[in-house]
């Protein structure tokens, strides 16, 4: 119980201490990355985040679930709003058994009756509980404990039913006496007179404890003097929380879009940080299969792309903007993520506009009006070893290429089962596959039969998105198709990357099909790069 001695020390430091309130998981995150001492994990917040009433609407054991979570993500020491401990003195005993278990540092538990009701609710109205049960409450509590680190702090309510200091004060001694670790001394004044009475009163060493929620207005200096341990600041991140999130929401409802408020609020990489992201893209370095093991992406990014009008008079298609950066670096920045960090692409028009950190260039001059294959013989070169193929004008969800990466066949090609569903291309790589796709799991792979534009839609079973991979063995099989097409009699520059693939399963060699459902783009008019900037 470490966290338990570390709570400890806080309620006998001869130091002013403090505890922030957390709710949930991230927001014990960001309390531990602060200077707070400790977390205050409030009922009442708790209950809010939830929706619910701070009344025991939530059952003891989603209360558990969630404290667990956040002492998970902080490793700091907790004390957990415990209500009134959640029943008698034998739930008493349960609870603090199982918040050992969980590591959290103490409870703190108020003697009010079972459901309690927040204490700035009608609080006069409120029934205390019987100051010798609930001293019987605390002593169950501390017999049950398995560590002597663990505290149980005892909730004086007597000043928020409208008691004065000597029923305070008795209950109190009770308290003590039944072996609680402090004193938390509760007030809804706007100014710290009940509190600072009782501690001029309080003639035992047992440490207090205070939450100032409603006199927050009081130098911290002034606690100080009156010899209080600990303070709590109860509910500010909830109530912080609710206030952003309904100027957010009222913000994106009235302009329909959210720039108004992203530079008011964390970016996505703050999430994830906050979640460790990286820790796991490390860890699965350390367990998994190399997905990425020299892998090479080559991109085809040659042409200009007319059809995207004047966007393209001086630069070529893949360097049009899409979320505020070019194609090509979406498509770099999701090649990285999977460790693959040799990336070529190949230029043509405007060849001097396409720049990318981190990554080589091939330029082709013979591109006007040739097909994609004069790119890829530019880059015969680089056909080497485990290879990623990709257009230089698509985007594509992140676990396409994940499970590109995960298929063992030495050609794959990722097909859009959803194709249908797409409208508008004069030219699509339609596809015919040994069988259509399916809901159901099975490990049989499936077989491209041919690429074919002209294919029905009836007769199709999907569109290929432009993205493939190739092991060692498939990239020379590649190659060797790549040289037959060029001695070939036909015209090599109106030869598409379609022709070479039919000719590779003409030649006898295996090429699989992963199925998509749509998570794609591909940029080829003004109406497909209005989609990719909701992509």
């Amino acid at each position: 119980m470490e966290t338990g001695r570390q709570l400890r020390e806080l309620l006998y430091s001869d130091r002013l201490s403090y505890l922030m309130e957390a709710h949930n998981g991230l927001s014990a995150k960001i309390v531990s990355e602060s200077e707070f001492d400790g977390i205050w994990a409030s009922g009442l917040a708790i209950s809010a985040a939830h929706g619910v009433r701070d009344n025991n609407e939530l059952s003891w054991t989603q209360v558990m679930d969630q404290v667990e979570f956040m002492v998970d993500a902080s490793g700091m020491p907790i004390l957990l709003d415990g209500d009134t401990g959640f029943g008698n003195f034998n739930n008493m005993r349960r609870l603090v058994k199982k918040l050992e278990q969980r590591r959290v540092a103490g409870v703190c538990i108020e003697d009010k009756e079972f459901p309690k009701t927040n204490s700035f609710i009608q609080s006069e109205k409120q029934p205390l509980a019987d100051p010798y049960e609930f001293a019987g409450k605390i002593k169950a509590g501390k017999d049950a404990q398995a560590s002597e680190e663990f505290c149980v702090v005892a909730r004086l309510e007597a000043f928020i039913a409208g008691w004065g200091l000597e029923e305070a004060l008795k209950r109190a001694n009770l308290y003590a006496d039944a072996g609680a670790d402090a004193i938390l001394v509760h007030s809804k004044k706007s100014k710290p007179d009940d509190v600072l009475k009782f501690s001029e009163n309080w003639d035992r060493d047992l440490p207090l404890v205070i939450v100032p929620t409603t006199y927050y207005s009081t130098p911290v200096e002034v606690y100080e003097q009156a010899g209080i341990s600990l303070v709590i600041w109860a509910n500010h991140n909830l109530r912080t929380s609710i206030t952003a999130m309904q100027e957010t929401t009222r913000k994106i409802y009235e302009e329909k879009r959210p720039i108004g408020v992203e530079d008011e609020i964390a970016p996505v990489k703050e999430v994830f940080r906050l979640q460790e992201a990286e820790e796991l893209m490390e860890a699965e370095k350390r367990y998994l299969p190399d997905r990425s093991a020299d892998y090479r992406a080559l991109v085809l990014a040659a042409t200009r792309g007319e059809e995207l009008a004047g966007l393209t008079r001086e630069k070529p298609k893949t360097m049009v903007e899409v979320g505020g950066k070019p194609i090509l670096q979406k498509l770099q920045e999701q090649f990285k993520r999977f460790e693959i960090t040799d990336q070529v692409t190949v230029r043509g028009y405007q060849s001097e506009q396409i720049e990318a950190e981190d990554m080589r260039f091939i330029d082709v001059d013979d591109y006007e009006g040739a097909g994609e294959l004069v790119s890829l013989a530019a880059a015969r070169e680089e056909l080497e070893g485990p290879m990623v193929i990709s257009y230089g004008d698509i985007l594509f969800r992140q676990y396409i290429l994940n499970n590109l990466l995960l298929e063992s066949g030495d050609v794959v090609l990722a097909v859009d089962a959803a194709f249908r569903e797409k409208e508008g291309d004069d030219y699509r790589d339609l596809v015919k596959a040994s069988r259509p796709y399916r809901l159901e799991y099975t490990e049989d792979p499936v077989e491209l039969k041919k690429i074919d534009p002209g294919l029905s839609a009836s007769e199709a079973d999907g569109e290929w998105i432009g993205l493939l991979k190739t092991s060692a063995a498939g990239t020379r099989a590649l190659q060797n198709v790549l040289e037959e097409l060029e001695a070939g009699p036909a015209d090599f520059r109106d030869l598409r990357f379609k022709d070479l693939i039919n000719h590779l399963v003409e030649s006898g060699v295996t090429v699989d099909v992963l199925y998509v459902t749509g998570h794609w783009v591909d940029v080829d008019s003004l109406e497909d790069l209005a989609q990719a900037q909701e992509f």
